[in-house]
């Protein structure tokens, strides 16, 4: 079978089918799926137009769909109201900022300044992506939708990456988050990517070749637990602080300056903008740098240097990156718990680090498999059980569906 060709499980097309006839009536015509995403190698790069590593992992997005002979679009996500967008207005809508509205307005606007002629469908969803697990849930939901309309209006002419650079646009412009585009590129290619986004046009997407699940480790990602709220301004510090020494130094990101000019400058950049900023860009040109190294130890088949380099890229993070306790949180602390529960568990095997944005957001830990349910029982016995979700990676990105 195909890398490319995902087949629908039964029970999954079964709750769909259940789910549109409740929803719409009747049944759908075809499915799509799109998976979460984990980041591998690359903290905090994409907005400096760095490199990562990145991967789909083994739970999606899934939709059930059928066109309705209307100029509507209608969505039902489980356990969420209809959203209903009209293709008749395509603009950004201000009430809709931060909404899923946005999201689905937003992509069916690209696609129609690329010349397709969207029109309207329903469109059951259901999503094993849970919001806020560090898996990148609207990615997933931004490539679906992309993928849907791909298929249904466009004859599948937008690769993969243009559909993630098309929710990657849904999501700046209509959605209001400025976001970086490995997300929606790791969920559009599926597969383990690496990808450099020195040309923010054109990023260089390479498919890198190592199979995961020959390695004698499991993938786990630890939801720490910890609330997002009022956490909005760490999260924009991280870019803002490194955009702001690079604009010093007279260009855009960091990635455009040499480290050599970086730290030549350190002495007036540690005057002008604080400790923390030049701190964080100490950590971007190392983590930009370990991502090829990382892919050049996983293609070369040397699983324990990269694990070496899992590791390092943890360290830089929170003593650079300073990204695992928000400035002045004392009792607070769950994002230290989580990677103290790993250090203790793993027992100096493996590797774990921050991931994603960090602050409350989720560990990630390569565990070896005889210590897997070991490791899994004393990380849910702190943070409460499924805190630990045992993952794979998939080869399949944004897809139609195959029963």
């Amino acid at each position: 079978m195909s890398a490319n060709v995902l087949v629908l499980e039964n029970h999954k097309k079964q709750a769909l089918d259940a789910g549109f006839a409740a929803a719409f009536g009747g049944t759908p015509e075809c499915y799509f799926s799109a998976p979460g995403r984990t980041e591998i190698g690359g903290n905090h790069t994409d907005h400096q137009r760095g490199r990562v590593l990145a991967a789909a992992v083994n739970l999606d997005t899934v939709a059930a769909v059928r066109l309705n002979g209307t100029d509507t679009i209608r969505i039902l996500s489980q356990g969420y109201p209809l959203c209903q967008v009209s293709v008749d207005q395509l603009e950004p809508v201000a009430s809709e900022i931060n909404s899923t509205p946005a999201l689905i307005r937003g992509v069916a606007a690209r696609f129609a300044q690329m010349g397709c002629q969207v029109k309207g469908f329903d469109a059951y969803v259901e999503s094993t992506v849970l919001p806020g697990s560090g898996l990148s849930s609207s990615a997933a939901y931004e490539v679906l939708i992309g993928t849907i309309i791909n298929h249904l209006f466009f004859d599948a002419k937008a690769t993969q990456p243009e559909v993630a650079q098309i929710g990657q646009y849904a999501e700046n412009v209509f959605f209001g988050k400025p976001s970086g585009l490995m997300d929606q590129t790791a969920s559009a290619v599926g597969g383990l990517v690496t990808i450099d986004f020195a040309d923010k046009e054109k990023p260089d997407i390479r498919s890198v070749n190592f199979d995961f699940s020959a390695c004698g480790n499991a993938l786990c990602i630890i939801d720490s637990r910890a609330s997002h709220a009022d956490l909005t301004d760490e999260y924009a510090a991280v870019p803002n602080e490194m955009k702001q020494i690079a604009a010093y130094l007279g260009k855009e990101v960091l990635t455009e300056i040499p480290e050599e000019d970086f730290y030549a400058a350190m002495p007036e950049l540690r005057e002008k903008f604080g400790d923390r900023a030049v701190l964080r860009g100490v950590h971007e040109y190392q983590e930009n740098a370990r991502v090829l190294k990382q892919v050049a130890a996983l293609e070369s088949g040397n699983f324990p240097e990269f694990l070496k380099l899992i590791k390092e890229s943890g360290f830089s993070s929170w003593m650079y990156l300073q990204n695992v306790i928000p400035a002045g949180y004392k009792e607070h602390q769950e994002m230290a718990v989580a990677l103290a529960l790993c250090e203790k568990y793993l027992e100096g095997k493996g590797a774990y680090r921050v991931h994603g944005g960090g602050f409350a957001g989720t560990v990630q830990a390569f565990v070896p498999n005889e210590m897997l349910d070991s490791f899994v029982a004393g990380v849910d016995a702190v943070l409460g059980e499924g805190a630990c979700h045992v993952l794979s990676i998939r080869p399949q990105g944004g897809v139609k569906a195959e029963v």
